[in-house]
């Protein structure tokens, strides 16, 4: 394990909580973990989709900055938890889920796959454009790269989000001079009445679950803070550094509209008029997808612990990574926009009631303002299964409000496409747990 902040020696260590002697930083480093990662192609193509659902950029603006703050709430609350228990999010899921632990742990897995091909795929097209090489020889360096950053771990990720930070905070201020000063910005929207409100929520949800997707990995991240550390403000910064990234990515986008569309990494060489500060564009979009990607690798292999699955954790960022790659091969098969929305949407559906268990769990053992113990709440006795249940409740509510081009639920079909599966769940997998944890303590 790392002892200091700037040890940067292989990170061995797994899901077992981080003892006091290798606390250590301050919770404005969350700010940086948060912000450089999201501050990616992926936010600002994720913008460009208003356009095609017929938003302008006013209406667009509104339901992103809606969607995600609402989205980063819970990443911020959870992010708190860290600090307090000196465990990842997974392994905290142990609490409430005990043995049941393997579904939400396997979905979690899969999601840092998916993750990993939605950011590693500009990333790829960015480097192929750069170097004048194939697709795939892009994405397997990328991928490389992402690895070996994952594999080394905890302290290695924050000091190169820092740097990152930095780095895509200058390309991003003349990105949006470039963009702001010489394109101009689709005001009006192209639908209305129901169509337009439909848009408007669908808008607001996609918004909501690129900033909700940290939530399963948010204390990963803040888990070698120290016990002392202040909650509002590690709440504080990551809600920033969350919140500013996203936000700047997709009104980039939202404002390029058309512009960008399935060539955003292309679009956005040209726009910067090409030459050498377009090959500077093309090379931080590729150092962005390996610095965010190798949060997916190092979160996922925490992930496969969780569930039993026998691999150090160095050797678990691995195959996640080596399976991202057949992912983003398909992704960049065709049809960008349609895969990419119906990935980004379908890999959240999820985490709403992984939230919503978890988080009820939460105040229960820590109300009166009790210190939790992992080990010992781990080794206490309490039934698995109601977590399972109301969280598979909670994930079967969503599917009549669900839109994708694979499905749309019948609820969100009769509300002009409006997708609020994402609420639904979150409130259902709550409710529900709450329950079953009242019943329960009641027959003992």
């Amino acid at each position: 394990m790392p002892t200091r902040a700037g040890d940067l020696a292989l990170e061995s260590h797994g899901i077992c909580p981080v003892p006091d002697g290798n606390r250590f930083g301050r919770p404005i480093r969350l700010l940086t973990v948060f912000f450089a990662p999201n501050l990616t192609m992926t936010a600002v193509f994720s913008g460009t989709l208003a356009a095609g659902l017929g938003l302008g950029f006013p209406a667009g603006l509104a339901a992103m900055l809606l969607g995600t703050v609402l989205g980063s709430i819970p990443v911020a609350y959870l992010a708190t938890w860290g600090p307090r228990t000196g465990t990842a999010q997974l392994p905290l899921a142990r609490l409430p889920f005990r043995g049941t632990v393997v579904l939400p742990g396997l979905v979690q897995w899969l999601n840092s796959i998916a993750w990993d091909a939605l950011v590693g795929l500009f990333g790829g097209d960015a480097l192929a454009q750069l170097l004048g090489i194939p697709f795939w020889l892009a994405v397997a360096i990328v991928l490389l790269l992402q690895c070996a950053v994952g594999v080394l771990g905890y302290e290695v990720i924050h000091r190169v989000q820092a740097v990152m930070t930095a780095v895509t905070a200058v390309f991003f201020v003349v990105l949006s001079v470039k963009l702001l000063s010489g394109h101009g910005v689709v005001s009006a929207n192209t639908v209305s009445g129901g169509d337009l409100a439909g848009a408007f929520v669908l808008f607001t949800t996609i918004a909501l679950s690129l900033a909700i997707s940290w939530a399963s990995y948010a204390s990963d991240f803040s888990r070698y803070l120290p016990s002392t550390t202040s909650r509002p403000r590690a709440f504080v910064y990551t809600l920033l550094g969350v919140t500013l990234s996203f936000a700047w990515g997709e009104a980039l986008g939202l404002a390029a509209g058309q512009t960008l569309t399935d060539q955003t990494t292309a679009g956005i060489s040209t726009l910067l008029g090409g030459g050498v500060l377009g090959a500077v564009a093309l090379l931080v979009i590729t150092l962005t997808a390996v610095s965010s990607n190798a949060m997916n690798d190092y979160s996922g292999s925490l992930a496969l612990q969780t569930v039993g699955v026998r691999l150090r954790r160095p050797v678990s960022a691995v195959v996640v990574t080596v399976i991202a790659f057949a992912l983003i091969l398909w992704m960049h098969s065709g049809d960008l926009a349609s895969k990419f929305e119906d990935v980004l949407l379908v890999i959240g559906y999820w985490i709403p009631p992984f939230v919503g268990v978890v988080v009820i769990d939460w105040w229960i053992r820590t109300r009166r303002g009790r210190r939790i113990d992992v080990l010992a709440e781990a080794a206490a006795p309490q039934a698995g299964w109601p977590a399972l249940v109301a969280f598979l409740i909670g994930c079967g509510a969503v599917v009549p409000f669900m839109n994708t081009s694979a499905y749309t639920g019948p609820v969100a079909a009769a509300a002009h496409g409006a997708d609020l599966a994402y609420y639904v769940g979150l409130v259902a997998s709550a409710a529900v747990y709450a329950t079953l944890r009242a019943v329960t303590a009641s027959r003992r």
